[in-house]
C-alpha cells in the first residue's frame, strides 16, 4: 500500500479509500453484515486505513457495521470519515440539511453508531440552499473545538460555492474545509474546469467518489445492463457516462487494459491515481476480489501517451452529482 498526506491536514491516508455505501440492506446489490465484515477486514490486511461512510448509507447501517469491525483493531491506525446532510427521518424536518441543530444531532448519532468519541473527517454531503454557509461553518467549527471532529470536509458543489465557503472561513476565523469529495473519473471530467484547479490552489485534499463511474469503467459498455447494479442503480440513468465520447473511452480502456494485462477497472483507477490533484479515490466494491484488484492498480504505470489516448475522445457533459 502507498500512503499520502490528505491535502494540508498532515494526516496520512492510504492512496485507496474504502467507500462504505455498499454495506447494509438499502439496495439489492448491497452487502449484509457478514460479507461487509469480510471486506473491511481484507481492506485492513491490504493496508487500507481510510474508510468513508455517511449517516444516510442504509440509514445508519453502514456506520454501525464499520464501527463494529474497526472496534477490533487499533483505532489510532484508522482514518474514519462520515457525512451529514441527507434525510435520515422523513417525519423529522430537522433530520436533514446543514443547520446547527441537524449537524449537532446527526453528528452525535453518527459517533454513537461508529462507536467513536471523535470522527477524523466530518463532511457535508451536499450544499444546503436553505442554510447560510456561515451557520454551517460555525457549527462545524464548534464540533472541532469540542473534540468531536478532527477535520471537516465537503462534497460535490459548484466551484463558486466552495470558494465562498473557504472565504467565509478565512474571514470569520473558522475551521476550513480540508477536503473535497467530488464526482470525478475518466468518464466524467467536468471538475477539471474549475473545482480541481481551485482545490490545488487552496491545498485541499481531493478524494473523488465514483472513481470507476459506477461500473462503467470496469466492463465493456455492452455488458453493463446485464449486471444487478446496472439494472437497479437509478444513478446510472441520471449520469451520462456513455455520452460525449464515453463509449469510445470505454473501448479504449478495454484495448489498453488487454495490452497491459490488467483489468479494465485497474486501468480506469490507474488513470485517476496518475492525476496529481487526486489524493485518494474512494473505491466502493462488493467483492474482496475487486478490492484486491483496486489495490493492485497502484502498480499500473501509464505513460503520457497512454493518458492522452484515454482522454482524447472526451466531450463536455452536463453537470452531474451536485444535487
Amino acid at each position: 500500500m502507498e500512503y499520502t498526506t490528505l491535502g494540508s491536514t498532515g494526516m496520512s491516508v492510504s492512496r485507496i479509500g474504502l467507500g462504505c455505501m455498499s454495506f447494509g440492506s438499502g439496495r439489492e446489490w448491497m452487502l449484509e453484515r457478514e460479507e461487509s465484515t469480510e471486506l473491511i477486514e481484507r481492506a485492513i490486511d491490504l493496508g487500507i486505513n481510510f474508510f468513508d461512510t455517511a449517516n444516510v448509507y442504509s440509514t445508519g447501517e453502514s456506520e454501525e457495521i464499520l464501527g463494529d469491525v474497526l472496534a477490533d483493531y487499533d483505532r489510532d491506525a484508522q482514518v474514519v470519515a462520515t457525512k451529514v446532510y441527507a434525510e435520515m427521518d422523513p417525519d423529522n424536518p430537522n433530520a436533514s440539511g446543514l443547520s446547527r441543530k441537524a449537524i449537532e444531532q446527526e453528528l452525535e448519532a453518527s459517533l454513537d453508531r461508529l462507536g467513536l468519541e471523535t470522527v477524523d473527517l466530518y463532511q457535508t454531503h451536499r450544499w444546503d440552499y436553505d442554510t447560510p454557509i456561515d451557520e454551517t461553518l460555525r457549527a462545524l467549527d464548534d464540533a472541532v473545538r469540542r473534540g468531536k471532529v478532527r477535520y471537516v470536509g465537503t462534497s460535490s458543489m459548484w466551484a463558486h460555492q466552495f470558494a465562498e465557503a473557504l472565504q467565509t472561513s478565512d474571514r470569520l476565523g473558522l475551521e476550513r474545509f480540508a477536503t473535497m469529495q467530488n464526482h470525478y473519473n475518466l468518464f466524467y471530467r467536468e471538475e477539471e474546469r474549475e473545482m480541481l484547479p481551485l482545490c490545488e490552489k487552496e491545498g485541499i485534499g481531493v478524494i473523488p467518489w465514483s472513481p470507476l463511474a459506477r461500473g462503467v469503467g470496469t466492463r465493456p459498455h455492452t455488458e453493463i445492463e446485464s449486471t444487478t447494479r446496472g439494472q437497479t442503480d437509478q444513478y446510472l440513468e441520471q449520469i451520462p457516462y456513455l455520452q460525449g465520447g464515453g463509449e469510445e473511452i470505454n473501448e479504449r480502456v478495454q484495448e489498453l487494459a488487454a495490452e497491459k494485462g490488467v483489468t479494465m477497472a485497474q486501468l480506469s483507477l490507474a488513470w485517476l491515481l496518475h492525476k496529481d490533484w487526486v489524493d485518494a479515490p474512494i473505491v466502493g466494491t462488493t467483492s474482496v476480489e475487486h478490492l484486491e484488484e483496486a489495490v493492485e492498480a497502484l502498480d499500473v504505470s501509464l505513460s503520457a501517451s497512454d493518458i492522452a489516448y484515454l482522454e482524447e475522445p472526451y466531450e463536455p457533459l452536463p453537470i452531474a452529482g451536485h444535487e
